[in-house]
């Protein structure tokens, strides 16, 4: 019997898919495409500034003008590639449901939903799909009789399964756990079977009261004792915290990830081990990405740049803040951490600055990386040159950004596609170490 022919969709995209990632419109395999002229509109107040999705809007526009050469936008136009399907842009007009008069309100969304909604009246033999991030839209949709869907490229469908970085493994032979406290190491083999661990894994082993804190080392093939070690006057204070400070001073490791609840000590662990070991580098960058409130561009608050960026900044200067004070005053490493800061050693800036940069030679913390999508996360590390380490850092369950959850963002993202790499390690922290108060907060509120 023949295979089924599989169905050929035509898939409708609303601006927060563009803005999300403006390649897009590449990722549907054979199916068509159809993007709302309101799409083209929404687009063009997004094209200037150095945000993320400033750079998403400017590259879609590049894009389609690009695809769209020598054709009528009106057209059905060849997608790239021989298994891609075609796309076109969808005028303005109502069919038989009118959003707007159903909503009471003309508004860039519904018009995106009467674009729908008509290529679903002219197009009846095929089945129409909004893909959208915008959840409400998607009800509207629905409620439309429209179907609608999530754009889940990269989207992780078991968050709940995520890679941790670490395993406890109770019961372990007294003797292995003697060998690694007196010789430092046992093979992978004498607690493994082959395939059983991933490389820099991170492992808590326990017999009774005996017990000792290792990972997996994928250059020597064996598991090694992990010592508890404080790093500029920070010190651990549990398992996770001493994994993640060696983690980040393992010269093998040049990409580590950290994701925990508010209070975990995942900035300063990370800050106090990327300073650990200044001298290796030339620069530590320590960057977040700017998440307006209300979701409004900066460009509303007062004063010049600096000012208006100092805010989202705050919380990164009292990490450093926190570690310059574990000195006194009169300390050497005291006058050195300013010292760092005015002879731009030591760098704190919003994400989108470093757009341009050279990024070899240099430790580059991300804060805060829940809150970017997996291109960008790409796209930063892509750039990584010679002698660089990349720290990211991030609770993948404190979303600020409209259109990521816990499975779509690139923290997430990352977490599951570089686990059981020789140049990756990750740990989770789950003990909040700021206060009982706020330890409290995150237990019970």
């Amino acid at each position: 019997m023949p295979a089924r022919k599989k169905e050929k969709k035509i898939f409708v995209l609303d601006t927060s898919v563009i803005l999300y990632e403006h390649n897009s419109i590449l990722n549907f395999e054979e199916h068509d495409i159809g993007i709302p002229i309101t799409v083209l509109e929404e687009l063009d107040n997004f094209k200037k500034g150095n945000d993320s999705r400033n750079f998403e809007a400017r590259e879609f526009s590049r894009l389609l003008d690009k695809l769209s050469q020598g054709h009528s936008l009106q057209d059905w136009i060849p997608l790239n590639g021989k298994t891609k399907g075609t796309f076109k842009v969808l005028m303005p007009g109502n069919g038989q449901i009118d959003s707007s008069e159903i909503f009471g309100e003309d508004k860039p969304d519904h018009r995106i939903l009467n674009a729908a909604l008509r290529l679903k009246e002219e197009m009846k033999d095929r089945k129409v799909i909004l893909v959208t991030k915008d959840i409400n839209l998607r009800l509207k949709a629905k409620s439309l009789n429209l179907q609608a869907e999530d754009y889940t490229t990269g989207k992780i469908q078991n968050v709940s399964s995520l890679y941790t970085g670490k395993e406890t493994l109770e019961k372990i032979e007294p003797a292995v756990i003697n060998q690694i406290h007196e010789e430092g190491s046992v093979p992978i083999e004498d607690l493994f079977k082959p395939g059983e661990v991933k490389q820099n894994q991170y492992l808590i082993l326990k017999n009774g009261k005996k017990s000792a804190l290792a990972y997996v080392n994928p250059v020597t093939g064996r598991v090694e004792k992990v010592d508890k070690r404080p790093v500029y006057g920070i010190k651990p204070r549990n398992a996770e915290q001493t994994f993640a400070i060696h983690a980040i001073l393992n010269p093998e490791v040049k990409l580590v990830t950290m994701n925990g609840v508010a209070g975990t000590g995942k900035t300063l662990i990370a800050l106090a081990a990327a300073m650990e070991q200044k001298r290796n580098f030339k620069q530590i960058y320590l960057a977040r990405p700017i998440v307006p409130l209300s979701n409004k561009d900066i460009g509303y608050l007062p004063g010049d740049i600096k000012s208006k960026v100092n805010p989202y900044m705050e919380p990164l200067w009292d990490n450093l803040k926190f570690i310059q004070h574990q000195y006194h005053e009169t300390d050497r490493e005291f006058a050195k951490i300013t010292e760092m800061v005015n002879q731009e050693k030591l760098v704190i800036s919003p994400l989108a600055y470093i757009r341009g940069r050279s990024l070899s030679n240099i430790i580059f913390i991300v804060d805060e990386a829940q809150n970017l999508t997996p291109h960008e996360i790409k796209t930063i590390i892509t750039r990584a040159g010679e002698n660089s380490k990349f720290i990211f850092t991030g609770d993948i369950y404190q979303i600020d950004t409209p259109y990521l959850d816990s499975q779509s963002n690139g923290l997430s993202y990352l977490i599951d596609k570089v686990k059981d790499h020789a140049l990756y390690a990750h740990i989770t922290l789950e003990k909040g170490e700021r206060s009982e108060l706020a330890n409290l907060a995150n237990e019970l509120l």
